[in-house]
Parts: C-alpha cells; structure tokens; sequence
C-alpha cells in the first residue's frame, strides 16, 4: 500500500490518498473494482445506471463490506428516481455522486446539505460554469481520446478551458493511463486524474477474460467513434459488429433494436411510463431526436452482451484510445501504485528544469 505522495485539491475533498479516479463504466465498475481501486488508495466510482434501486443499494453495502475508504456512485441526472437513488447515497455514507449530465439545483443542494460532494462530468466550459454556479464541489472533463460517450475536443485543449473557467478542482479524463500523464495533468492545473479503460484492463475488473485478451490486441487505431450505436458519439473497440452496424441502414437496424430495448424494460423492470419518462428527460436535457432515445434505450444490452456475458458477436465494447498502448493485466493496487510512483518522478524531473 502507497503512501501518500501527491496532495491536491481532489485528495484533501475526497479524503482519498491518491488523485487517480476509476470511471464509473457500465457493467464494468462493480463492487469488486470500485472496492479494489479504493482500498489502493484512489477513487473508486461505482456505474448504477443500468441497476435497479434495489440493486444499487445492495451493490453499495457490498462495496462497504469490501473497504473502509471513500467510494463515489455515478449517477444519471435525468433519471425519474435520480432523487430516490441520491437518498440511498446519503442513508448509506457514500462520499462522492457523479453525474454524467447536470443534476439540477435542488439535487445537488440535498446532497451537499448531507455532506456528499457533487462531481458532474462537462463537455465544455461553459457547462462547468453552470455546475459550479449551482454549487459543484468538482467538475471531470473527458477529452475525444475518452471511451464510451465522448466529444470531439482532445483533453490537451478541453482542460485548459475548463480549469481557465472555474475555480473548482478539475478531474481529467480522456488519454490517460500512467505516471507521465497524471503529472501532465497536474502540471496544467487539474487535481487528479480519471482513467476508464485502464481500470478495466486489470485484474480486479470482473469483465471477461477473453474479452480483455481482445481489448489488448487492438491498437492504437483499434478505436472508432459511432452513432450509430445509440444516436450519440461513441468511441469503442473497432470489430466486425460495430462494422455491421455503421453499414447497415436504419430500418434493418430498428427490429434488433426493439429486442434490446424490450429486454432491458424487462432486466430493469421499468414501466413503459418510466421509460418514456426518462426518455422525455434526456430529450430536453441532451438536445435529442425520440429515434434517438430509442437507440439510448437498446445500448445498455449490446455493451452488457460484451462486457458482461462477453458475447462480442451481439455486444460492443466501449473503449478509449489508450488501449493501444496497453498491454498488461495488473491489480488495481498495482496499477495506482506505479501510476503515483512514475508521476512522483516525472514531477520531480520536471522541477530540476527549473532554475
């Protein structure tokens, strides 16, 4: 275990010992690698949007069984029960919400009321203005280089603005993966790190193995951003379904899509009313077409089918750039371990410039 070698403002917020974030992936960031990534000293953020209240607060006990340390729930802002769920969030203790949109106001008012510290996800400076205007305690960017939903601005160019923006610590996201590039981040300003597909690719994540074997073939050209999965820009592993699915029309594309769409109400047990309640919210949050929140509906099926039952044929497999640079299996404990260890060093190196 690592002791504490780099302080900043996301350490000294959270109370964790290191300014490294595991992501909250879907299917991915379970109880297992959120308690692994936290009991090695970073901060571990548990995925809920594709579990039921239920499931959310039993995958938050078992995280508590597994660690003593600081843990975060990513959270969707434009859910129906995002209340309900942020209301289990301060009944259990939980440190850190996440958000992947902004969370309204009052939302994020009840949370800090309860000493829970809010971090939205922004695309752009000017909606880290708004969140921190309604009381943010953090803000994480993803650069186009990110997995999973992303955006077309390169992190080198999005934190910068960000951090020139707001006067809240700044998580960044997006291309990241070692010691060189936590010290870059620091170096411009940010308080830590987020990395997705890297704490994926370890030991302590419950995601296949075969499946991880194909992540790590892949190189650094291995990644295509899509639409056509969900309507929305998706950066994710470049296989022979995402293939399909960019070559076929959208009329062959609607029955498979109906079938997920019907087997995720069925796994969540969601109502039709919730369903097009929820719907509703993410159109007037996100700008979206209702084809599209069809499409958003059906991709938590196709990511379960490769991230959980590793079906490669019928799922795809969200990813960021990074992957082609790795290379390994590692613990979460060794991972943030030679993470801190190489930032220590290139921070140190770079002060030596300095006359």
């Amino acid at each position: 275990m690592r002791e504490q070698l780099l302080r900043t403002p996301l350490t000294d917020l959270v109370g964790v010992r290191h300014p490294v974030v595991q992501t909250g992936m879907g299917w991915v960031a379970g109880p297992r690698l959120v308690s692994g990534t936290a009991n090695a000293g970073g901060l571990g953020i548990l995925a809920s949007a594709t579990m039921t209240i239920a499931e959310l607060e039993a995958a938050i006990v078992e995280v508590k069984g597994r660690t003593d340390q600081p843990f975060g729930v990513n959270l969707r802002a434009d859910a129906g029960d995002a209340a309900d769920r942020c209301r289990l969030l301060v009944d259990h203790g939980v440190r850190v919400a996440s958000f992947a949109l902004a969370p309204k106001p009052e939302l994020i008012a009840m949370l800090k009321e309860h000493d829970v510290v809010v971090v939205p996800s922004v695309g752009a400076p000017k909606h880290a203005v708004k969140v921190a205007g309604w009381g943010a305690d953090a803000v994480m960017i993803q650069g186009g280089e990110g997995g999973g939903h992303t955006g077309p601005v390169p992190t080198t160019l999005l934190l910068p603005t960000v951090l020139d923006a707001v006067d809240i610590p700044v998580i960044a996201a997006g291309g990241f993966f070692d010691g060189r590039g936590l010290a870059a981040a620091l170096s411009y300003g940010a308080a830590g790190i987020g990395m997705g597909t890297r704490f994926l690719l370890t030991r302590d994540s419950a995601v296949p193995d075969p499946v991880k074997q194909l992540y790590l073939e892949h190189g650094l050209d291995g990644t295509v951003v899509t639409d056509k999965v969900d309507g929305m820009p998706h950066r994710m592993l470049r296989t022979a379904l995402v293939r399909e699915l960019e070559e076929t029309s959208a009329v062959r594309r609607l029955g498979p899509t109906v079938r997920r769409t019907l087997a995720f109400k069925r796994m969540s047990g969601m109502s039709w009313r919730r369903l097009a309640a929820d719907g509703r919210a993410m159109k007037h949050g996100g700008d979206r077409s209702w084809a599209q929140m069809v499409l958003a509906a059906n991709t938590p099926m196709m990511l379960r089918a490769g991230l959980v039952e590793g079906d490669t044929n019928a799922g795809v497999l969200a990813s960021g750039q990074v992957v082609g640079v790795l290379d390994d299996l590692p613990s979460c404990e060794e991972l943030v371990d030679r993470v801190v260890d190489q930032a220590v060093a290139e921070l140190r190196r770079a002060a030596s410039y300095v006359g």
